[in-house]
């Protein structure tokens, strides 16, 4: 694994979105296409932005997956991830050639299959992710699942993560966040050919200690990302804070 601190939020996602546009112009120059995960939430607010207003790149070659989705939001709630990727991503860019939006108003089971079935046939190019304040890869919290081969789940969110959805200010009380939703698996995750990992600010502090410095298990699940060969985690100086393993600045 790389690490990549920035002075600030701003710098990191500049930073991280420049590197997520190389690889995808490069996946597009050499199989004339690139299948593409993106994550949702505060941490890829400028990451995917610099994506978007990235140059060369043929949007119409690309297929974009996401990693989670609650069970039973409208699309229309402020909390929706779909809502987020359209407001933040699709709506930015030019038309893409396919998009695969997890939806969450459906009947879960047949939802995971749906998406299962397409993604085994996208061989992921790259994938943008974040890490929770509890550590967790998309909705995969602690004890994260790191067996199952299935590529989407049905998954039950834990207090923490609930809490930290509250926190980021998308909904207005905690009885109103989801306890379900559907969550890409870990192992999905870890297919995509290459991972950048965006994460800012000091509440994801402690995470990133406990991910990227103490022995891979899914009690932190992020931790499995060490396994990784091609995963670069972007940082700043407030979540960087807590580490003693050497960085690049």
């Amino acid at each position: 694994m790389n690490i990549r601190v920035a002075q600030n939020p701003y710098e990191l996602g500049k930073d991280a979105g420049a590197a997520a546009a190389g690889i995808i112009r490069e996946a597009i120059a050499v199989n004339g296409s690139a299948n593409i995960i993106l994550a949702t939430g505060t941490s890829q607010f400028e990451t995917l932005r610099q994506l978007t207003v990235e140059n060369n790149i043929d949007w119409s070659k690309v297929v974009m997956f996401h990693l989670d989705e609650y069970i039973g939001l409208p699309i229309t709630h402020p909390a929706s991830f779909r809502k987020y990727l359209q407001d933040r991503f699709l709506s930015k860019v030019p038309p893409l050639k396919d998009v695969w939006l997890i939806n969450g108003e459906t009947d879960p089971k047949e939802e995971c299959a749906r998406l299962g079935d397409l993604i085994t046939r996208h061989p992921i190019d790259i994938a943008l992710i974040g890490i929770g304040e509890n550590g967790h890869l998309a909705f995969n919290d602690p004890p994260a699942d790191f067996e199952t081969e299935q590529p989407y789940l049905v998954v039950e969110l834990d207090e923490a993560c609930r809490r930290q959805q509250l926190g980021e200010g998308w909904f207005k009380a905690a009885e109103e966040v989801p306890r379900y939703a559907i969550s890409m698996s870990v192992k999905q995750i870890l297919r995509s050919k290459y991972i950048i990992c965006s994460v800012p600010d000091s509440r994801k502090a402690t995470a990133i200690k406990n991910c990227l410095e103490r022995p891979v298990s899914n009690l932190y699940p992020a931790s499995i990302l060490q396994l990784h060969s091609n995963c670069t985690c972007y940082l700043d100086q407030s979540s960087a804070g807590l580490l003693t393993v050497n960085i690049t600045a």
